[in-house]
């Protein structure tokens, strides 16, 4: 499935992308497996983005009933709002010019 919509040419998902979907994914806690099974990620690539993601503090991990658990940190949030922020400038002016710019699915556009 295509998360950009139904261009084929278009199936690879940015960093920041794929960063905004695990931290979204994580704002209510969740368990490593769970983030790589929903945000699509093989376990190397898992690995890779929580630990680049734990140490500039985007997420904080917790072990809960013996097991380590991740969830988005009040910087993690922030991310998030500026990354809603920006693509929907973008779409405002993808909307206007016909661009080609990539927009992120519906869900991670959601305000709280």
């Amino acid at each position: 499935m295509n998360p950009w919509g139904s261009n084929p040419s278009s199936k690879r998902r940015d960093k920041l992308y794929i960063v905004a979907e695990i931290l979204e994914i994580a704002k209510e806690g969740t368990l490593k497996t769970q983030i790589m099974y929903k945000a699509n990620l093989s376990f190397t690539q898992l690995n890779d983005y929580l630990g680049f993601m734990l140490k500039i503090n985007l997420l904080d991990k917790n072990i809960e009933n013996d097991r380590d658990t991740y969830r988005t940190s009040e910087k993690g949030l922030e991310f998030l709002q500026r990354y809603r922020d920006i693509t929907e400038l973008l779409k405002s002016e993808a909307d206007n010019c016909r661009n080609n710019v990539k927009i992120p699915p519906a869900h991670l556009l959601r305000r709280n």
